[in-house]
């Protein structure tokens, strides 16, 4: 396990018991450089949506946890937020989440010259993704998508 996978499952493993009591869940945990700058970031959500006390409570218990752990060597900015309306698919747990949700994927090759796509999540597993719109359904090899996400339909 790289250091940056072995940092995200121990401040999940934190993040547990904190959680629990605020009432919301874990979404994502990611540990991740930009610029100069690390960043542990930190993806809750609950049914109803998170609020801005949701993450204050989340971030001040968390960091004190973080403190009294002190497991990453590197100094870093904590970011406690809801993963937003059009959020990224990373996990399986994600995608099992969002079956029958309207996505978009993106693929790192052209696929008909055409790297965007969209439709209603149909079935996933540990190799293949498919979707379903108006021209029916395609499927792709997860090595194929660079990304997938919830679709923002306004």
């Amino acid at each position: 396990m790289s250091r940056r996978e072995n940092y995200e499952v121990t401040a999940e493993r934190l993040l547990g018991p904190i959680v629990e009591r605020v009432g919301v869940n874990i979404y994502d945990v990611e540990y991740v450089k930009e610029g100069s700058d690390w960043y542990l970031r930190v993806y809750i959500d609950k049914p109803e949506g998170v609020n801005i006390n949701d993450c204050v409570e989340v971030n001040r218990a968390f960091s004190d946890a973080l403190d009294e752990e002190d497991f990453i060597e590197e100094s870093y900015i904590l970011e406690v937020s809801s993963p937003g309306l059009g959020r990224t698919l990373k996990k399986d747990r994600h995608l099992q989440h969002s079956i029958g949700e309207e996505v978009e994927i993106k693929t790192y090759k052209p696929i008909d010259k055409v790297k965007e796509f969209s439709g209603v999540l149909k079935s996933f597993d540990s190799e293949s993704l498919t979707i379903e719109n108006e021209e029916g359904e395609r499927t792709f090899a997860r090595s194929e998508i660079a990304v997938i996400r919830l679709a923002l339909d306004f």
